[in-house]
């Protein structure tokens, strides 16, 4: 399914949202709109590799950098198409907080979106990770709302994330699911994809509160395969696709991990000290602790 073009697109994807103007919303808007160009030139297959491959916060970034935010606008720009494309009319929000990120309507139902991504190395995932809580609060009277996460990286037992999204209307899903809908609305039409798009939010909405991971899964890939034959084709090759870029995003990531440590290897010792200093940050908390100073509220009498 996932082709050496993917994985090349994958990393010029990658270099360029490493490529910072200084002004985040300029960036920002620059990422959505190069998306939108490359999708309505290369079509469905461009839209599929993003999909399949976005999941993953590259390595290379630093945690919390410009590039890792950056990566999450990127992120919200490809549901934003993914839902497009299944017929919906959608919206990039450009609110920094406090809002979901993505906005969608049709003639029977609308609701927001959040997408999610995780780095490989980032073991430990807690409910707060998927806004399950904050997204019930942002849809801001809408009946809906969704968060899109990879699949590998959500709770596969037990997890309040299930029973927050049952008790909230809140759906989660993946990318994997997406990149079926996309496709169903391809070969069975836009009008079929927004109906069984509803049916889903609708199954969420109905399910009994529960923290069983198999149980919510169960009836959302039911309801997703319930509806129309031709679906069944499409998930098997979505759920391998979904293996296979895991393998990809494996690569990726040992790639610059190995090369990291080389680069650690090779350092002087007065290289090696100053790396320290600087990922301690100690030069930004010593100017932190110089900056604290008496701020007059005393003498206020």
């Amino acid at each position: 399914m996932l082709a050496e073009q993917d994985v090349t697109r994958r990393s010029c994807w990658v270099k360029k949202i490493s490529s910072l103007s200084g002004d985040f919303g300029v960036d920002a808007g620059r990422v959505e709109q190069e998306l939108a160009a490359e999708i309505q030139q290369n079509g469905l297959s461009s839209l599929l590799s993003h999909l399949r491959l976005c999941g993953v916060i590259p390595e290379g970034y630093a945690h919390d950098s410009s590039e890792e935010k950056l990566y999450s606008k990127y992120t919200d720009a490809v549901i934003h198409e993914a839902f497009a494309a299944m017929g919906l009319t959608s919206l990039v929000l450009k609110e920094r907080a406090d809002a979901a990120d993505v906005e969608c309507v049709c003639d029977n139902y609308s609701f927001v979106a959040d997408a999610k991504a995780f780095r490989l190395s980032r073991t430990a995932k807690n409910q707060k990770d998927f806004k399950i809580q904050a997204l019930d609060g942002w849809k801001r009277g809408k009946p809906f709302a969704m968060v899109v996460c990879p699949v590998y990286q959500l709770p596969a037992r037990a997890s309040q994330i299930y029973q927050q999204a049952a008790a909230r209307s809140v759906c989660i899903s993946t990318y994997t699911h997406l990149a079926v809908l996309v496709r169903h609305a391809e070969s069975a039409g836009k009008i079929s994809t927004v109906s069984l798009l509803h049916n889903i939010f609708q199954a969420v909405e109905a399910m009994n509160p529960s923290q069983d991971a198999g149980a919510y899964w169960q009836t959302l890939n039911r309801t997703l395969l319930g509806t129309d034959d031709r679906l069944a084709a499409i998930w098997r090759e979505e759920k391998i696709a979904a293996l296979e870029s895991i393998r990809i995003a494996q690569e990726e990531a040992l790639a610059f991990l190995a090369a990291e440590r080389e680069r650690i290897m090779r350092l002087s010792h007065e290289e090696a000290i100053h790396e320290v200093l600087r990922q301690r940050k100690i030069e930004n908390r010593i100017r932190a602790v110089k900056s604290v100073a008496d701020n007059g509220l005393l003498e206020a009498v």
